[in-house]
């Protein structure tokens, strides 16, 4: 049976002047209109499509993909306003996807703008929406993601601490401001790393993988920079955090880190003004200031 809002292989059953109809299983065949035929298909062959309603209600497919489907979340434009009905948004096929007015919350909103959305199937009339109201479609059960476990995540909002993220297209995550490097974008997808599962549920995320894995590869980095930089950088603990994302990628914390355990190694100094390789015949017992010059 064809699923409604998500892609399908599909087996051609005939052809016709609109274009190939489709085996739909128990919604019957679906028409998939001629433009989006190519070359060399025919009947008896298998298609790869996406099924939705027409502006008429009618099942129809396409070869082509849309921003989300049914089950995910997107960051979609707003293409009109009718203040009866809903607002229509822009998620990438000939028609556009309504958003009810039941589904918009408190937001004000006007063409131009963009939603966080999530892409569902009303159970009511069987066609595809989209709900701003995103907290009711969420898994709010208490997920079995592992510490570090890489996730996909979408910025959904800004909060005094940081900003809440949708896990997977399927939970709600933190990323806390103090972590990052610098300010995110609603709507921005990234790839991160699950930092903690809380008893109750709620997950702290961040944008670099914690503790040794982290921090030995970003060592070597660091190490290998000061090698063909002459053996100094002007890069230490007190450096904006906007300096040390730009050269090295990687937030302050991160960079802390993995300088202190340079310097435990005895590989580095740290200085004033920077940081620079220990010299072949050991660590300097003059030359370098601070507290941190070996001794």
């Amino acid at each position: 049976m064809a699923l409604i809002g998500k892609r399908n292989r599909l087996l051609i059953v005939r052809t016709a002047p609109p274009g190939f109809f489709l085996d739909g299983g128990t919604h019957g065949e679906i028409l998939l209109p001629g433009r989006y035929i190519p070359s060399g298909e025919m009947p008896g062959g298998m298609m790869e499509v996406f099924v939705y309603r027409d502006s008429e209600d009618r099942l129809v497919a396409t070869t082509e993909t849309p921003y989300a489907s049914v089950g995910e979340f997107a960051y979609l434009q707003i293409v009109s306003v009718n203040p009866r009905i809903g607002i229509f948004l822009d998620w990438g096929l000939d028609k556009d996807l309504l958003l009810p007015i039941r589904e918009l919350g408190n937001a004000r909103v006007r063409p131009g703008d963009r939603l966080v959305v999530c892409v569902l199937l009303d159970e009511k009339s069987d066609r595809i929406i989209a709900s701003a109201r995103l907290s009711r479609h969420l898994d709010l059960t208490p997920p079995a993601y592992a510490d570090e476990q890489p996730v996909k995540l979408l910025i959904a909002g800004e909060t005094p601490l940081g900003y809440n993220a949708i896990v997977n297209n399927a939970h709600r995550g933190l990323l806390y401001k103090s972590d990052l490097a610098r300010p995110l974008a609603v709507g921005e997808t990234l790839d991160g790393f699950v930092r903690a599962v809380r008893p109750d549920g709620k997950i702290d995320l961040t944008l670099e993988r914690v503790g040794y894995r982290r921090i030995a590869p970003l060592t070597e980095q660091i190490f290998e920079a000061l090698r063909v930089r002459g053996g100094r950088l002007p890069y230490h603990d007190g450096s904006p955090p906007e300096e040390i994302r730009e050269f090295f990628g990687v937030s302050k914390k991160a960079f802390k880190q993995a300088i202190g355990a340079l310097y435990r190694d005895r590989r580095i100094l740290i200085e004033p003004d920077g940081i620079r390789l220990v010299p072949a015949d050991g660590p300097e017992t003059e030359g370098s200031t601070g507290s941190r010059s070996r001794r």
